[in-house]
């Protein structure tokens, strides 16, 4: 009975010491804010990123050296290990900022347009222009970046494969709302349209990193576009301008901003 005496006064006396409010608690290291991890990037993120973008853009993702990439980016392989982790992932960065801007064409047309022929029209036409822009690379990314890759690079290539499929799945969906509509015909073939079209895309961008025109893309719209089921227009002939089709050379990565 005198131990349990004891125990509660021991007990009251340690309530009654305690210091019950916030500035009574002694300070602790728990309680100082802890600092930040490493040293804060020393250049801007933001802009390092577009520069790695055309240097993928025009080179492909293994052909882009560390060298290369930290030259256009004018930081240090250490800074850009400290900001991005490594080359894929600063890939993948760097993929997902073109999907957001310069190769969101076909998502925009294919999402504004009210009619399925208008927004496969918009989306070539758009891509005519943007993927001849002589502000950046030519060609789209996400068809152009892993061409030549290696299995080291399996990742890389399934995840643009990825891309490239979705991309695919947006157009047929659309085709598909318009074969609901009435836009197109009955038992028109909206997967195997979707794939043509796609297709179409996919030898514009080529042809446009080999040095197409704006206008040379524009013909090739043209006339896929007299493919759409129930056209009746009838294609007109093409003049021959009997120039060479020697391609005008495209300037760099290092040069093109």
């Amino acid at each position: 009975m005198k131990n349990t005496t004891e125990t509660n006064v021991a007990t009251s006396r340690l309530i009654k010491d305690t210091p019950h409010n916030a500035a009574d608690l002694p300070v602790c290291a728990a309680a100082t804010p802890a600092k930040p991890r490493g040293r804060p990037l020393s250049f801007d993120r933001d802009a390092a990123l577009e520069k790695a973008m055309h240097v993928f853009w025009e080179r492909g993702y293994e052909a882009a050296s560390i060298s290369d990439l930290t030259a256009a980016m004018g930081i240090t392989p250490p800074s850009l290990y400290t900001a991005f982790g490594d080359k894929e992932k600063l890939f993948f960065e760097a993929i997902e900022r073109y999907a957001l801007g310069p190769g969101g064409i076909g998502r925009r047309a294919l999402d504004e347009e009210p009619t399925a022929h208008g927004a496969i029209k918009r989306w070539l036409e758009d891509a005519a222009d943007e993927l001849t822009q002589p502000c950046h690379p030519a060609g789209c990314m996400v068809v152009m970046a892993t061409t030549n890759c290696s299995v080291a690079a399996e990742r890389v290539q399934a995840s643009l494969a990825k891309r490239r499929a979705e991309g695919e799945e947006r157009v047929y969906r659309r085709l598909q709302q318009g074969i609901d509509n009435g836009e197109l015909p009955k038992g028109t073939d909206a997967l195997g349209l979707a794939n043509f079209y796609v297709t179409v895309y996919q030898g514009m961008s080529m042809q446009a990193k080999d040095g197409a025109t704006r206008e040379t893309l524009l013909a090739s719209v043209a006339m896929a576009m007299r493919s759409w089921p129930g056209s009746t227009t009838t294609p007109k002939p093409v003049a021959a301008s009997g120039k060479s089709m020697k391609r005008p050379r495209r300037p760099t990565a290092d040069t093109a901003h």
